[in-house]
């Protein structure tokens, strides 16, 4: 067992290595959209219901529940939960969109080593050139890779909020 977890550790360090320095900026990138999803999701399932009950309770302690004061009441309730679900949603999308950002600025820069390299040498070697090509397009496949899995979860993310806050409206009616 700790044999294969070195040989991980080696795999994944040789991988992010051959990436160049963009690789890093954009694991850490991945490593803070993941915090937060999860961080989402966990508020979600133990915090959030607390509130809602706890809103839920308050308004059903109303006597007044249809006058347009009580409406302003209702409107700032829900906006309340509304604010709180939705704090780092704007983090989380910025970074589903910055990362296949980095993963072309990792591209551009590898490819500017590439021919930098080439114009040294004389660019005769083809199979040296496809070696650095192929350094090159790992930060773009790790960025798209990134991206997409966070647009899956942002997306599920919204939706179950969107959900909930409708959920909480129609109980407030």
């Amino acid at each position: 067992m700790y044999f294969a977890l070195l040989d991980l550790s080696d795999a994944i360090t040789d991988f992010m290595n051959r990436g160049g320095p963009v690789l890093w900026v954009i694991g850490m990138l991945l490593l803070v959209k993941w915090s937060l999803i999860f961080e989402r999701v966990w508020y979600l399932h133990s915090t959030h219901a607390k509130k809602v009950k706890q809103t839920l309770a308050v308004w059903a302690g109303r006597s007044d529940t249809r006058s347009w004061r009580a409406q302003q009441i209702r409107n700032m309730m829900v906006s309340e939960i509304s604010l709180d679900l939705k704090s780092t949603m704007p983090i989380i999308e910025t970074l589903v969109v910055v990362c296949p950002l980095l993963g072309l600025m990792g591209t551009v820069t590898g490819m500017i080593e590439v021919f930098y390299v080439m114009a040294l040498t004389g660019g005769g070697d083809a199979k040296s050139m496809a070696g650095g090509v192929s350094k090159a397009t790992i930060p773009t496949m790790a960025g798209m890779v990134g991206a997409l899995s966070g647009i899956f979860a942002s997306n599920w993310l919204k939706s179950r909020i969107d959900r909930d806050l409708e959920l909480l409206e129609d109980h407030m009616a």
